[in-house]
């Protein structure tokens, strides 16, 4: 295998891929499939006992589309025949980047059903990190759209796929142009298909929220993350009368599984596809299919706290309101109910693992002021200080844990078995394979988490999260930045945004030359620093390290007695 550094020209095999996973040891399979957490069945099989048990049941809205459960997965069928015509087989890396639409759910299947691995990529991401995941993943197949909020992902599929000689496939939903028509790839024929994968197969690969570089794979196997979808449909009380609206990108985890698009189809429910997070979108589709659960993020959750006394949208439907990715502070859970008329669940989760939910029965005040408990009798968490001791309960310490549906190790790419993701694996994960998910939090006496942050090299950007390390390295590419140090800045609305400290070389680059340079390098938009502030030098640490902790304070003081100064990008 090459290094993840330069041109692939020959496909890993999926049992080099297979390698580079770490797997649970031998005493926890054993253990877990003991307990009945670990079912033998794949997400392809589960989809097919789930259309002769609902039949024509509706499963899926998207606009005016409506596909019934059997509907469902004959279109899933007709698009995994089609896949395997191009040449797509069991083990094959697929990076799916698509938004909220029915082909997103109709793929994902196809692909599961064939054995293949999806990647699943967010919308925002740019050149930068799909090429990123397309060459360590030496991936066969790049699926988008043809053009998303403005951008046209055609033309960056083009020029990855010039520097990727093993993505042989571009497939868009919508005008292909030379590309492969998503919509061509549809074969109706009646030959069968088998259930390739089995159970403890590889089903996909997720992406981490890390603290350093561009976000790593996280690889997923269909036994443990279908024991995740099971333990949360009972704590979210998903039934077949459940309408759940999909308002984030589905591709994140939350809106995958907490209970999320494959959660509410495990419980027999009705999805429906919202285009936008947007309240005037969400609430119109909200009256109309009569939504009963959703999922936001904090900033949009106060958003739509703001807009619904105004909207004259009839939300009587809407009995549960869920809230995770970030801390949703007590005054905002408190109006949830009495401006909403529905009950909140908060939900706190990674896609590493962990889920932890509010109870939907639970006392007002604990909904309101934790982020739940961990869902799973199975999970094992600790809350330990900086040198892994346990930190008696109502102490703030360091989130670690284990479980059923907590991976024992990110993906290792090419080249970095050594210096890169085998010794990050080394560092997030204890000697007793539990994972340091990065957070600090307190633990009450009834065994619910109190979130108080992330460890500060990553940003949290309403439920987004940046890796310091990462803008850093790019912002080192201009030719005027000599050195670069990136921070959160504290923000009401999104709990945190980037600001970037700069050393520079020469004349001082103006911040929103800096902004353009980096979309330029294809970095997401989300990532890009919405303030730049430049210095002479940095403040240090004792051990001559850059301390970003001065740094923070230093820009509480300038943000709060300068707001005047504009360095914003």
């Amino acid at each position: 295998m090459t290094d993840s550094g330069t041109a692939l020209t020959q496909r890993a095999t999926l049992d080099e891929i297979v390698a580079r996973c770490p797997d649970y040891p031998a005493e926890r399979r054993h253990l877990y499939r003991q307990q009945g957490c670990w079912q033998d069945e794949t997400f392809g099989a589960m989809l097919r006992r789930l259309a002769a048990e609902h039949g024509e049941r509706v499963a899926l809205v998207d606009g005016e589309l409506r596909l019934g459960y059997r509907a469902l997965d004959a279109r899933v069928d007709a698009l995994a025949r089609g896949l395997r015509n191009t040449g797509i087989a069991r083990g094959d890396r697929v990076v799916i980047q698509l938004p909220n639409c029915h082909e997103f759910v109709i793929a994902c299947f196809a692909l599961f059903r064939l054995g293949a691995l999806p990647i699943f990529a967010l919308p925002a991401h740019r050149r930068f990190e799909i090429e990123h995941f397309c060459r360590v993943a030496s991936a066969r197949a790049l699926l988008i759209a043809d053009r998303h909020g403005g951008f046209d992902y055609r033309a960056m599929a083009r020029a990855i796929q010039q520097q990727l000689p093993t993505l042989e496939q571009v497939i868009v939903c919508g005008e292909a142009e030379e590309l492969t028509p998503f919509a061509s790839l549809y074969d109706e024929t009646a030959e069968p298909l088998d259930d390739v994968p089995q159970a403890q197969d590889l089903a996909f690969f997720q992406l981490s929220g890390g603290t350093t570089g561009v976000p790593k794979l996280i690889p997923r196997r269909h036994d443990d993350y279908r024991y995740s979808l099971v333990e949360s449909v009972r704590a979210c009380n998903v039934t077949p009368d459940t309408v759940y609206l999909v308002a984030l990108p589905i591709s994140h985890n939350f809106p995958m599984s907490s209970p999320g698009f494959l959660g509410v189809l495990l419980g027999g429910g009705r999805l429906v596809l919202a285009p936008r997070p947007s309240p005037d979108e969400c609430f119109a589709l909200i009256e109309r299919e009569r939504v009963t659960m959703t999922a936001l993020v904090p900033p949009l959750a106060m958003l739509w706290l703001d807009s619904a006394p105004h909207a004259g949208a009839d939300l009587s439907s809407l009995d549960i309101l869920q809230v995770g990715g970030a801390k949703l502070v007590s005054e905002a859970a408190r109006r949830v109910a009495p401006t909403l008329g529905c009950r909140l669940q908060q939900v706190f989760g990674m896609a590493e693992g962990l889920v932890n939910y509010t109870g939907l029965d639970d006392p007002i005040e604990l909904i309101n002021t934790t982020q739940g408990r961990p869902m799973s009798p199975y999970d094992e968490v600790r809350v330990v200080d900086d040198d892994d001791r346990p930190v008696p309960i109502g102490g703030v310490g360091h989130l670690i844990t284990r479980g059923p549906y907590t991976i024992p190790g990110y993906f290792i790419a090419p080249g970095e078995d050594d210096a890169g993701d085998n010794a990050h694996n080394r560092r997030a994960f204890t000697a007793e394979g539990f994972y340091r998910t990065g957070d600090r939090v307190q633990l009450t006496p009834d065994g619910y988490l109190i979130v108080e942050g992330r460890d500060k090299d990553q940003i949290n950007r309403g439920g987004e999260k940046v890796a310091a390390e990462e803008v850093e390295n790019q912002l080192l590419a201009h030719e005027a930045v000599h050195d670069a140090a990136v921070v959160a800045m504290p923000d009401d609305y999104l709990g945190e945004r980037v600001c970037a400290f700069v050393l520079t070389r020469g004349a001082v680059p103006k911040p929103a030359e800096l902004a353009r340079f980096l979309r330029a390098r294809g970095l997401a938009d989300y990532k890009v620093p919405e303030r730049f502030e430049f210095l002479d030098a940095f403040p240090q640490t004792g051990v001559g390290k850059i301390s970003k902790k001065a740094l923070r304070q230093t820009l509480r003081e300038q943000w709060f007695t300068a707001p005047e100064e504009d360095n914003r990008a």
